[in-house]
């Protein structure tokens, strides 16, 4: 008896220990190495979060924005400050795989930055990354930038991909001062990212997928109440009934990663404005000419010094 109850003991340690090695796991981002530089000008800048060093990129365009329509007679004129779009990455990503957006931005006149979140890239890596991390990232690159000289502190925006855009929504209903904001393939909710990676990791769903999410808040120190009042339905509410920040949320019709549903019943009831571009990839839909059809007006017409 005593000698059964120590075996069934001992099972249920090991498969204890078993499920937490498998969440721990499952939150630690592939780590990708920048082994491609940005074309063009552009400056290493650092920046700290949480104890951490974050490395980014600041590019800038040939020329100066369209949107200030700049006509200087003096060259000694001080060029204006100018309007700038924050490329945020996502999960097990890094700046260089989100060099594709840049180059229509530039042309458009926007200057760009772009970091790699906390274990991510370049940047310091920390125990256990989260959703909420790239939340925390996406408000201190919005507050570095600000500071910048050249930079117009009142024209910022965001372009993020996947998990970047899903904290930079979740930072909108902090109170994020930025002016507009264009989601790609993002998440509506933490179940599709967790059914995601456990699928990327070949990790049955049930009944981890039950287990796994007590884990990942354990172990990045988030609250069940922080859990609960970071969704995204809740933000645009909020975004709704206080400063209205324009938003405008893109996703690849047959992306087999984070599929296009939660946002397809988003749009159906009005809460979104929505495009769905051609693309059977997670990664892709700049690709279709209907994305910067979009993107680039939305921008300019956001970003634009008038309304400054």
């Amino acid at each position: 008896m005593i000698i059964a109850g120590t075996i069934s003991a001992a099972i249920a340690a090991l498969l204890i220990w078993l499920i937490w090695t498998i969440g721990a796991k499952s939150q630690q981002p592939r780590l990708r190495e920048n082994n491609v530089l940005p074309e063009g000008a552009y400056e290493t800048i650092t920046f700290e979060n949480g104890g951490s060093v974050l490395q980014g990129w600041l590019l800038h365009p040939a020329v100066y924005s369209v949107t200030d329509n700049l006509e200087r007679n003096d060259p000694a004129e001080k060029p204006a400050k100018q309007p700038l779009v924050i490329v945020a990455h996502g999960w097990g990503s890094n700046r260089s795989r989100v060099l594709r957006y840049t180059k229509p931005l530039l042309e458009a006149g926007f200057t760009v930055f772009m970091y790699d979140a906390r274990s991510h890239g370049d940047s310091d890596p920390i125990k256990a990354p989260s959703a909420l991390m790239f939340r925390a990232d996406i408000e201190a690159a919005v507050a570095v930038v600000r500071t910048l000289p050249d930079i117009d502190s009142n024209r910022i925006a965001v372009l993020g991909h996947s998990l970047g855009g899903f904290g930079t929504v979740l930072a909108i209903g902090r109170g994020l001062p930025v002016r507009a904001v264009v989601t790609d393939s993002m998440p509506i909710r933490f179940e599709t990212m967790l059914k995601a990676e456990l699928k990327r990791k070949n990790i049955p769903f049930f009944p981890l997928g039950y287990l796994i999410p007590a884990i990942w808040l354990l172990r990045a120190g988030i609250s069940r109440d922080e859990y609960k009042e970071a969704q995204i339905p809740l933000v645009l509410t909020a975004n709704e009934e206080g400063r209205q920040v324009p938003m405008l949320m893109i996703h690849a019709k047959e992306d087999p990663y984070i599929p296009c549903g939660d946002l397809r019943e988003l749009a159906l009831q009005g809460r979104v404005d929505a495009l769905f571009v051609e693309g059977n990839g997670h990664s892709q839909s700049e690709q279709d000419p209907a994305f910067w059809g979009r993107v680039i007006p939305f921008l300019t017409e956001k970003l634009a010094k008038a309304q400054a």
